[in-house]
């Protein structure tokens, strides 16, 4: 209990002195490790549970990851990602090693040294382009797609390292057995997803209980981390693979916004643990040494990354920052290094010698975004080229909440018109009905702010809400407007009262459905007593164009 709550109180004091700084929550949990831990003040002590428990932060990490690796993503963005971010990691990979295997360090040391600094910072480099609006640009989808390699490879590199430190186990025996039990598992994935999980979900989310679909998601990244360890595998395949399972369901929105949290709160574990292992005092012993692996490693990875980018035919502008986003080292290098230190593959001060390159080079990647953009943009001056324009608006979708009857006309209109649209709904049985006939709607709570960011709000062209609930419509509303003040948010309302709620909580525009469908019976009217069309017109939009206040005279009676 004593432990806990010194975590839980370090991390509350330190995480939010590094968010002040606009720095990543990353580094305040390592450096909140780094103070508690045996080679600072001492306050907590080194122990298994500590270690189980900083795992599951990776396993729901990698959950989360899998989400992201929808197949139908993955086919998508097939030529990047099994492309470019193939050749990034095998090449950065092969030339890391052989740099390593020259040094002296054996084969072993070499082929997980290789990889293993080859990756890129996840976590990072996503919060970076989150932040400056970017995920959306040529670069930002290009790093994204070499992110998403990466992440993925990150499963047979743990298995060959868990492989490779079993007595006996030759590299080349290694290296098969892992390519064997990535395939099976695979196959597994697909079966397994095909036929059982998608109904199990739609049984469960009939039942509208929160707390049946967490345990459910929970279940799954558990259940499925346990089998894989009981084949040998290793948890965080279980948790990627329950990730591929989940995203090709419509409940993938919903479950994204019920995980966040325990995968925030048990990575930031991770990261502690990760920094109650580095040694200070070691790393000013060493500081010539680190400096100049974190140099040539920085300046490696963004030639190596650059000049493939420029190979597949991106821009000068777009590699160059693709480049300088990519050359950190990755928090999965922590996973792989200490997993290594474990198994007795590497001695230890090599080991905290590339922990402690990982960690400066992730605090430096905020100023490699910054170079790698100035000199984009100088490039760019000099050859007067456009420089990653954003998504246009008719690449961008439209966010529907609700969907009803209006729901779905505003959706029919929409793809009609040539223009896509997401949707949430929490009616299961309408969701599975309407995604068959291709529809693109997701199980999820609209109510929710976390599951509106995970369906995509951040990068919706506008906002339509058709909740039938007036104060969820309305809780809604305000939600959008405070995360997204730029956001144009359309409502349907239930009258005129409820349109005055909705225009306080931030609406850009609100139709009453009461008063709309009157004023359309009252025009049929009008035309069948031979009125003119342009009369008609003008009344009906005399009543609009005060916003309906005409009609606040109508008496309710009991």
């Amino acid at each position: 209990m004593i432990d806990t709550l010194i975590f839980l109180l370090s991390a509350i004091v330190v995480v939010p002195i590094f968010l002040r700084f606009h720095s990543s929550p990353i580094l305040g949990y390592l450096f909140a490790g780094i103070l508690i831990g045996p080679n600072a003040f001492g306050l907590v002590a080194d122990s298994d549970a500590l270690h189980t428990l900083a795992e599951f932060g990776v396993v729901f990490l990698l959950f989360m990851i899998g989400l992201e690796l929808s197949f139908s993503r993955l086919r998508t963005m097939g030529k990047r990602v099994f492309g470019l971010g193939s050749l990034q990691v095998g090449i950065t990979g092969l030339l890391i090693g052989g740099v390593v295997w020259q040094l002296g360090l054996g084969l072993g040391a070499a082929a997980i040294i290789g990889p293993g600094l080859a990756l890129s910072s996840t976590a990072f480099v996503l919060q970076l382009l989150t932040e400056r609006g970017e995920r959306a640009t040529p670069f930002g989808l290009n790093t994204f797609a070499i992110l998403l390699l990466q992440d993925f490879a990150v499963v047979p590199l743990l298995i060959f390292v868990t492989l490779l430190g079993t007595d006996g186990a030759s590299f080349v025996e290694a290296f098969g057995t892992a390519l064997l039990k990535g395939g099976s598992a695979l196959l597994v994935v697909i079966l397994f997803g095909r036929y059982l999980l998608t109904p199990l979900y739609r049984m469960i989310s009939a039942m509208r209980s929160t707390e049946l679909f967490v345990a459910t998601t929970l279940l799954m990244i558990l259940g499925t981390g346990w089998l894989m360890s009981l084949a040998g595998l290793s948890m965080e395949l279980g948790a990627l693979l329950a990730g591929l399972l989940l995203a090709e369901t419509e409940f993938r929105h919903q479950i994204e916004a019920d995980i966040k949290p325990f995968r925030g709160l048990l990575l930031g574990l991770f990261f502690m643990t990760i920094g109650m292992a580095i040694d200070l005092g070691f790393i000013l012993e060493q500081f010539a040494t680190i400096a100049l692996i974190i140099v040539a490693l920085m300046a490696g990875k963004t030639i190596i990354t650059a000049l493939l980018c420029r190979i597949i035919g991106l821009p000068i502008e777009t590699a160059l920052r693709t480049g300088f986003a990519l050359s950190q080292g990755g928090e999965f290098g922590f996973v792989l290094f200490g997993a290594a230190l474990t198994l007795g593959l590497l001695p230890a001060h090599v080991a905290q010698i590339l922990m402690a390159v990982i960690t400066l080079t992730m605090v430096a990647t905020p100023l490699m975004f910054f170079l790698g953009k100035k000199l984009a943009c100088w490039l760019q001056a000099r050859n007067q080229n456009p420089i990653d324009p954003a998504l246009s608006d008719t690449d961008r979708p439209v966010l529907i909440a609700g969907f009803g009857r209006v729901g779905q006309t505003v959706a029919r209109v929409l793809s009609e018109a040539g223009l896509s649209y997401v949707a949430l709904d929490m009616n299961q049985s309408r969701v599975a009905a309407c995604r068959a006939k291709g529809m693109s709607v997701f199980y999820g709570d609209a109510n929710q702010i976390g599951v509106l960011k995970a369906a995509g709000a951040d990068q919706a062209r506008t906002a339509v809400i058709t909740l039938d609930t007036p104060a969820t419509a309305s809780h809604v509303v305000s939600s959008l407007r405070k995360a997204y003040p730029d956001l144009p948010i359309y409502v349907r309302a239930r009258d005129r009262r409820h349109m005055e709620t909705l225009e306080k909580a931030g609406a850009s525009e609100v139709v009453s459905e009461a008063a709309e469908s009157s004023l359309q019976l009252g025009s049929i009217v009008l035309a069948s007593m031979d009125i003119s069309a342009d009369e008609v017109s003008s009344v009906i939009q005399s009543y609009r164009d005060e916003d309906y206040r005409r009609l606040d005279d109508i008496i309710e009676g009991d």
